[in-house]
């Protein structure tokens, strides 16, 4: 029987992911894990796929870690969480971080933990009016993953980050884009369609320059000033080398719109 614990279609240039799992608000188990890292390396690897659209079925978008999945049976010991992590959660954030095509996340209700890193980690997320986000690892004892520690700071600031991962607080949809955590907050009714056509959009642009883009904020975390500089630099002769530029300078001076490859 086929694992329907996460969805993918691609439409229009956009591979749509869909966390399936409603009866538990999306929470990973070990199985939607896989399949969300096989979908990112589809994303990577098949050039039909100009963008991606992360969102999720139901009353949420991802409640993060399904606990049943990791908890000690009988009288066992503890399972590793930090393996859980390696397994199921490293390599996802990787594959939309260093993925040199536009993601785009559409939350549709509660992000918790992992969800909630997940949604921060994309290059454009949107969010419903009623969605929220707790980063809610402090009950449990635990410490935020799927990036968390690395994007929320960098995102809000070390006051903001703290607050958030000591006090375990829901926060709106309005107030994670006053944070500067998400790009937009929309009515719920036409989340879907917003977020898509965006997608749509982008999946029709120049998608190698937003890649490299991509790369060189991804290296503009740990660079000095000077060395940033020479990765922009290294960026835009690869940019100047691609078809889509070559359409982008032929299209302005024939004052017509381009039709972008993504090549």
């Amino acid at each position: 029987m086929a694992d329907l614990s996460l969805l993918t279609e691609l439409r229009d240039g956009v591979l749509l992911i869909t966390l399936n799992r409603p009866d538990v608000l999306n929470s990973f188990n070990a199985e939607m894990a896989l399949a969300m890292q096989a979908a990112l390396q589809r994303a990577a690897d098949d050039a039909a796929v100009r963008a991606v659209l992360i969102t999720g079925t139901g009353r949420g978008f991802c409640a993060g870690q399904d606990l049943a999945e990791v908890l000690p049976q009988g009288d066992g010991p503890m399972p590793d969480i930090g393996a859980v992590v390696v397994r199921s959660y490293n390599p996802i954030i990787r594959g939309i971080r260093h993925l040199e095509k536009p993601v785009l996340c559409a939350v549709n209700g509660i992000a918790a933990g992992a969800g909630a890193n997940l949604a921060f980690a994309c290059d454009i997320t949107l969010a419903a009016d009623e969605a929220t986000f707790v980063e809610s690892f402090a009950k449990l004892g635990l410490i935020p993953d799927t990036s968390g520690t690395f994007i929320v700071p960098r995102l809000v600031g070390m006051q903001r980050a703290t607050g958030m991962f000591f006090l375990a607080e829901k926060m709106t949809a309005a107030k994670a884009k006053e944070w500067g955590l998400i790009w937009d907050v929309v009515p719920k009714a036409t989340l879907f369609d917003t977020a898509f056509a965006m997608a749509q959009q982008l999946a029709t642009q120049a998608t190698r320059g937003f890649g490299l883009t991509k790369r060189a904020m991804n290296a503009s975390f740990t660079n000095s000033l000077d060395a940033q500089l020479d990765v922009e630099a290294q960026a835009m002769t690869e940019a100047g080398r691609t078809a889509d530029y070559e359409e982008g300078v032929r299209a302005f001076l024939a004052k017509r719109a381009p039709v972008y490859r993504g090549a």
